[in-house]
């Protein structure tokens, strides 16, 4: 097996562990909005929120040097 195979696998199985013990349902409120989801969906999207917004400040950063 290749190391990044096995990087890979060992990811995968850390993400299922994570979502299996966050699965507990939780409410968010923004303003006016409310939204019940899985603890563990909403880190994910939280995660993606912020890598959408982390990529272009680092991709301009990046350019200045």
């Amino acid at each position: 097996m290749t190391p990044k195979l096995l990087l890979t696998l060992a990811l995968a199985i850390l993400m299922t562990v994570f979502v299996l013990q966050n699965t507990t349902v939780v409410e968010v409120r923004f303003l006016f909005w409310t939204v019940s989801m899985s603890r563990a969906l909403l880190i994910v999207i939280l995660l993606a929120i912020g890598v959408l917004i982390g990529w272009p400040v680092w991709l301009v950063g990046a350019a200045a040097w």
